[in-house]
């Protein structure tokens, strides 16, 4: 399964990483990215038939089709987001992953503005 292949390759990267870090730490860092864009590049070509059952199911029960693309979207920079933030953690940059994390939170704001505006005019034609 590929699941166990990730988490192996995970746990031979996190180790060959602590064994790198005691004699060249700054080439750890480096592998330690490298592994984690790799996994991430795994992950990533998995989400195809997620997405596309998504897609489908939205036409089937008649959903706005304009919001779905922003819906991914959202979603997309939230994972980008998180992968810098964890990384910049990793290297032990906190403050630079907290304005990774500041940015993507004000993207994601951004993005949803149609979404938002969407649905409280569909709330304003609700009542009465």
């Amino acid at each position: 399964m590929d699941v166990f292949r990730v988490v192996v390759f995970g746990i031979v990267s996190a180790i060959l990483v602590t064994m790198i870090k005691g004699y060249r730490p700054e080439i750890a860092i480096q592998a330690s990215v490298l592994a984690g864009i790799t996994i991430f590049v795994f992950v990533a070509g998995k989400l195809t038939p997620v997405l596309d059952f998504i897609k489908a199911y939205a036409n089937r029960v008649d959903v706005d089709m304009q919001y779905l693309p922003v819906l991914f979207k959202i979603v997309g920079i939230a994972y980008v987001t998180e992968f810098g933030i964890e990384i910049c953690k990793d290297a032990g940059e906190n403050t630079i992953a907290s304005k990774i994390e500041l940015a993507g939170k004000v993207l994601i704001a951004i993005m949803a503005i149609p979404v938002i505006t969407s649905l409280l005019d569909m709330l304003v034609k609700l009542m009465p």
